[in-house]
């Protein structure tokens, strides 16, 4: 069958290209297959990354018709499935394009030096008093060693750092291939500096709470590693260790938690009140509501009052049932 590739191509400080590739092709031909031989047998001048063809390194991350997955693990029949048959004409068609929210070397290469960057604020290593007894092993139990089980799978391919919506709009967030290998550092029996780790996680804007929770993390991991719930475990770990006097991002989830029990959804009278303004607690915060306050009532938006929903019980139960799960377990 023949596939339209048509591929992105692009140089530093110059504007991107999209250039066509008709290819013959068998259906369980990898994506990567498909990138070799249009470099081999049409333009030798095409860039792109690889290494094991066989879905360890990571190296040939890059977006397929729009998405980051592993050119040597899609194949075409999967791919030409997965979009529906897309086509220029009658043939297929296939857009193959560099990673998001990393500049461009050379078409589909990347400058990966601050994915890289940001995994070292995490301090990926476990650290631990048992380093400096060298005949000591690093024991642990089965039981322990399967807590490190998915987070272990991740291969650094970069699929979620590309597709994260955060990262686009905050640089200074550390990205969920960070937070999934912090996770995995908090969940080492081995490692002694849990504490000073979910310190230095528990930041408002680069840590974990300046995750948007779109879950593209997830759904483009090709190892099944769930960046997203790793940072959700990261931050039931925070929020068990710190009350909503700590910061105002723990205030926060504490503060809709609360809202939601007491009413069945959010009473938004209260709410920045009590996370902006810190229960009456915080002057500045009170005033800064002001102006937004003022807004809202001469446009009619303010809540003059605020009803419970009529499922609050079973709402209030649900929550409660959730939270005495987490301690149990």
């Amino acid at each position: 069958m023949k596939v339209l590739f048509k591929v992105w191509r692009q140089k530093p400080n110059q504007s991107p290209r999209l250039d066509d590739y008709p290819l013959e092709v068998q259906p369980g031909q990898t994506i990567l297959e498909c990138l070799n031989r249009i470099k081999w047998e049409q333009d030798g001048s095409l860039a792109f990354r690889k290494n094991c063809r066989n879905t360890i390194c990571g190296s040939c991350s890059m977006r397929i018709n729009g998405r980051s997955a592993l050119a040597c693990k899609q194949n075409i029949a999967e791919e030409l499935e997965m979009v529906g048959g897309s086509s220029n004409g009658d043939t297929p068609t296939i857009t193959i394009a560099p990673l998001g929210n990393m500049p461009v070397i050379k078409d589909l290469v990347v400058d990966m030096s601050g994915f890289w960057d940001k995994l070292q604020e995490v301090d990926p290593y476990v650290s631990t008093k048992g380093r400096k007894v060298p005949e000591r092993e690093f024991l642990q139990t089965p039981e322990e060693r399967s807590q490190l089980n998915q987070t272990g799978n991740c291969i650094m391919c970069g699929a979620c750092y590309s597709e994260c919506n955060a990262l686009a709009v905050n640089p200074e967030f550390v990205g969920p291939h960070a937070l999934a290998k912090a996770q995995r550092m908090v969940a080492d029996s081995r490692d002694t500096g849990t504490e000073a780790r979910l310190d230095n996680y528990n930041q408002a804007e680069q840590g974990v709470w300046g995750c948007t929770r779109c879950y593209y993390c997830n759904s483009v991991c090709p190892m099944e590693v769930a960046p997203m719930d790793q940072i959700s475990h990261l931050k039931e770990e925070i929020l068990d260790r710190n009350d909503a006097q700590s910061s105002r991002a723990v205030r926060h989830r504490k503060v809709l938690i609360d809202l939601v029990k007491e009413g069945g959804w959010i009473d938004e009278r209260k709410f920045g009140l009590y996370v902006v303004g810190n229960y009456f607690r915080d002057l500045q915060g009170l005033l800064s509501l002001a102006p937004l306050g003022l807004r809202m009532l001469t446009s009619g938006k303010f809540p003059v009052v605020f009803e419970p929903s009529e499922g609050t019980k079973e709402v209030r139960s649900l929550i409660e049932r959730v939270q005495n799960y987490s301690t149990v377990k």
